[in-house]
């Protein structure tokens, strides 16, 4: 299995709950698909630069979660005509593991 990174922008008229039932939904899809759902980080509202299908803002997800490669083609269906979406993307998650929370190191010399 491969480690992926979820982005979702919900939009913020077809949510009541801030996103909470997304985020049930979404953990319960990547269980019932044989995946493990690693972090979940709601990154609350945020502004759009532009407009997106007529919307000034949006509500913005962030999940981490491991699942085979056959079966994020089933996510990415599931969501592809889903109104309270606005955006998403999926990613391979390959971030180093030694830099994921070390400190930056500036040389100035």
């Amino acid at each position: 299995m491969k480690k992926y990174e979820a982005v979702f922008i919900l939009d913020i008229r077809r949510t009541d709950d801030e996103g909470a039932a997304f985020c049930k939904e979404f953990s319960e899809l990547i269980a019932s698909l044989g995946g493990t759902l690693e972090s979940t980080t709601p990154m609350g509202r945020r502004q759009f630069t532009y407009e997106i299908d007529k919307r000034k803002a949006g509500i913005y997800f962030d999940f981490v979660f491991e699942l085979e490669t056959a079966k994020v083609k089933d996510i990415k269906e599931k969501y592809k005509l889903d109104e309270r979406i606005l955006r998403n993307l999926i990613v391979i998650y390959d971030r180093p593991a030694a830099t994921e929370n070390a400190p930056v190191a500036l040389n100035m010399e």
